[in-house]
């Protein structure tokens, strides 16, 4: 028993490990940096925001876990290096890589222009993709590691208004998929998350009708947690999911069904 009441110590399966989180300053990346943290994990946030610093304290503050915060544009090769290389250099060889860093810019593709399509194919495919080249090196020496990406419900089954979103998120699938099948043979594992709505700055500024209209669509009719995104990270993160790679596991409520 700890200091705590009498209660149970929560266990660490990721103790000693290194986890880099893209997108890792507020939303889902942040709730799966503190949740990787709490597991044991020393975890790096990297973001283009300031706001990942606050979250570094955060975890060190709530966790006690030693962690950096890098700010990075990892749409582009050398920051996505560079930053690869500061977190090595603070906290040691990554382990466990997060592509969870996206941006959205909606609209119907009649009126979408160029730069949109570009931007968000850049920071939610290509990113995911720098990310993974550049830990995967050291992974494959190590013969060891678990890469992680965030799709979407809208990568599977697609939503209006968002075809630059819902092509990136079905990439995301593809990398994973196919890489999965590169890197396995050195015991890399490769798998993906589809959330489908959950609580964020968006949701969170919708009116009623519309949250109703929209957990109507949801099979357990509800809005999911960026915990519960979490949850999920941290599963195949770990060794309880070491047999488990090029999978795509839903988080969406049934939304996907």
């Amino acid at each position: 028993m700890n200091e705590c009441g009498g209660r149970a110590a929560r266990p660490t399966p990721l103790e000693d490990r290194v986890a880099l989180v893209t997108g890792g300053a507020r939303g889902i990346g942040r709730a799966i940096a503190l949740r990787l943290a709490e597991d044991g994990a020393r975890v790096a946030v990297i973001d283009l925001s300031d706001t990942g610093a606050q979250t570094a304290r955060e975890i060190e503050e709530t966790t006690g876990r030693a962690t950096t915060f890098v700010k990075a544009d990892i749409s582009k090769e050398p920051e996505a290096r560079a930053a690869v290389a500061a977190v090595e250099t603070a906290l040691g060889p990554v382990d466990i890589l997060v592509n969870n860093a996206g941006i959205t810019r909606d609209g119907l593709i009649l009126v979408m222009d160029e730069g949109d399509w570009d931007a968000v194919l850049a920071v939610n495919l290509k990113g995911a993709f720098l990310m993974s080249k550049a830990v995967l090196r050291g992974m494959i020496r190590r013969r060891r590691g678990s890469i992680i990406s965030i799709s979407s419900v809208v990568g599977r089954r697609g939503n209006a208004g968002q075809v630059n979103y819902s092509a990136a998120k079905a990439g995301l699938i593809g990398l994973t998929k196919s890489l999965a099948r590169e890197v396995a043979s050195r015991d890399v594992r490769v798998n993906a998350v589809a959330p489908g709505y959950i609580e964020t700055d968006m949701t969170a500024a919708l009116d009623e009708p519309a949250r109703n209209a929209i957990m109507k669509q949801v099979p357990l009719g509800r809005i999911g947690t960026p915990e519960a995104v979490a949850d999920a990270v941290a599963f195949l993160a770990g060794d309880s999911a070491s047999f488990i790679t090029g999978v795509v596991l839903p988080v969406d409520g049934g939304l996907g069904i």
